[in-house]
């Protein structure tokens, strides 16, 4: 399989002729990510992980494209009949001929005072976890964590402990539109010396990886 990011969560997964994108969105080359694609997984409804425009649009041009997501999502795109199926915490199902398990039901707290949606963290053919703007540890090791690299949600040492918490073999960081670069070396100079003893890599998405 092949992972390419075309910018901040928005991630594709290719394999032949199968191919899946994960949180196209606002900060995302959304039209690029989309062309050609078999199916869509959103991990909740945030501008920045679904654009509803561009999504909505390709699914209507598109009939055979599916999309899951939870309701919250989902409602932002109109009516799509079975082109959309919602998703919860907990379930396995088949998209674009890659096996998907789901985790977590809800978007990490940014403030005690702000209303709580939904996310759900995709784990896509057996190789690599997206966990949308969430922390939750999937009950086995991850070999390819989609790590998130700043959110107003979590603090450095949170995201490196969840590195770590989550057993990935390599991590690959997402979340990071309005990140600076003097922002990702503070971010990488403080993770390796920590997540390397673990014996965990990380990888940046220079160019597409391969899985």
């Amino acid at each position: 399989m092949e992972l390419t990011k075309f910018g901040h969560s928005c991630v594709r997964v290719e394999d032949g002729n199968r191919s899946l994108v994960i949180d196209p969105g606002a900060f995302s080359d959304v039209d690029s990510a989309l062309y050609g694609a078999d199916a869509i997984l959103i991990t909740h409804e945030h501008m920045d992980h679904l654009d509803p425009d561009k999504v909505g649009d390709a699914l209507r041009r598109d009939s055979r494209l599916r999309v899951w997501g939870p309701q919250g999502a989902l409602d932002k795109l109109g009516r799509l009949g079975d082109q959309a199926v919602a998703v919860h915490g907990g379930e396995s199902f088949e998209a674009a001929g890659f096996a998907v398990q789901t985790f977590g039901d809800n978007h990490a707290v940014i403030h005690p005072l702000t209303p709580t949606i939904a996310n759900v963290g995709y784990f896509v053919g057996d190789a690599v976890y997206h966990p949308g703007d969430s922390l939750v540890i999937p009950p086995f090791d991850v070999s390819n964590l989609l790590l998130p690299a700043m959110a107003p949600w979590a603090k450095v040492s949170e995201l490196i402990d969840y590195a770590v918490a989550a057993r990935a073999q390599r991590v690959h960081p997402i979340h990071d539109f309005l990140v600076k670069d003097v922002y990702f070396n503070v971010l990488v100079n403080n993770m390796n010396p920590i997540i390397e003893p673990f014996g965990i890599e990380y990888v940046p998405f220079d160019e597409p990886i391969s899985v």
